[in-house]
């Protein structure tokens, strides 16, 4: 039998994909796009960005042709830096609609389906607001600065310089 396989996109030269998740019209929901604008104005031009509602099953050809993504969003819990950068592991699971997937379902299946295993890495930033608004909460603002911060001093360039050979 044929195989029916789909070849991943090939990206540019940039190796780092950055993707933002969320609703900016949701309050600080529009966490995950604001911190994706952030990174997009301070040039850091090695990384791609994508924007998204939600993670869908078709992300996961969209993963597949870097070496490292990070996933970016607003988190219900509260984190005891207002912030939390963890390493993203694949796992087999599913949920019933194909529309709302985790990293973790979407890195499996870049694995499964392309044999591409990107590091990957979750950005959760706390918010407290999601009600129908475009403006961050004062908190989460304060969040997300403390974030941006920690994420381009000290985690970025730590994983930029793994990726210069």
């Amino acid at each position: 039998m044929k195989d029916l396989r789909i070849d991943p996109v090939t990206s540019g030269s940039n190796k780092i994909l950055f993707i933002g998740m969320g609703n900016c019209g949701r309050g600080d929901d529009g966490l995950g796009w604001e911190i994706t604008e952030m990174l997009k104005r301070y040039n850091f031009d090695f990384m791609d960005y994508e924007y998204r509602y939600q993670l869908q099953i078709e992300d996961a050809v969209l993963i597949s042709a870097y070496d490292t993504v990070i996933f970016a969003d607003a988190s219900h819990i509260e984190l005891e830096d207002g912030f939390e950068i963890k390493s993203c592991t694949a796992a087999n699971h599913y949920f019933f609609s194909s529309h709302i997937q985790s990293p973790e379902t979407i890195l499996y299946l870049a694995n499964s389906l392309y044999n591409k295993h990107p590091k990957a890495y979750t950005l959760a930033i706390a918010g407290y607001s999601w009600e129908l608004e475009t403006s961050l909460s004062r908190n989460a603002g304060e969040n997300l600065e403390s974030a941006f911060i920690v994420f381009t001093k000290s985690f970025l360039p730590t994983i930029e310089n793994k990726l210069i050979v």
